[in-house]
């Protein structure tokens, strides 16, 4: 064990190094881990189809700063974006790809890992 980590490390007798994709950070998607973007997946998660001017207010955004993210997500193959209108009104609505719903749940299998580990530490640090 290394005496700042207390992980195993490269001077344990037995151990190998673990190397740097061992560790659960390294396993988070770039794409999809960015605060606003997961936001808009886990909201389009749970609602299933949701309305633009719905995420801009539930994620206290402008639409500019919205529209780029989706932009990102949908580039990824992550969310489908229909164009429409109601009434006379423009909407635009937002759904998870089965590749989005698969992108959030490997996120927050990862995510879980991680609060696992910390909370391992924190509990043999006491």
């Amino acid at each position: 064990m290394t005496a700042e980590t207390d992980t195993p490390g490269p001077s344990d007798p037995g151990q190998s190094d673990p190397g740097p994709s061992d560790h659960p950070v390294t396993g988070l998607d770039e794409v999809v881990h960015q605060r606003v973007r997961l936001g808009i997946l886990t909201i389009t998660h749970e609602a299933r189809r949701v309305e633009f001017g719905y995420l801009r207010t539930q994620l206290e955004l402008t639409a500019g700063n919205l529209s780029k993210h989706l932009s990102v997500l949908e580039t990824a193959g992550l969310i489908d974006i229909e164009k429409g209108y109601e009434g006379k009104r423009g909407r635009t609505w937002i759904t998870l790809t089965p590749a989005g719903n698969a992108a959030l749940a490997a996120e927050i299998s990862r995510l879980k890992v991680l609060i696992a580990r910390v909370e391992t530490s924190r509990k043999e640090q006491n």
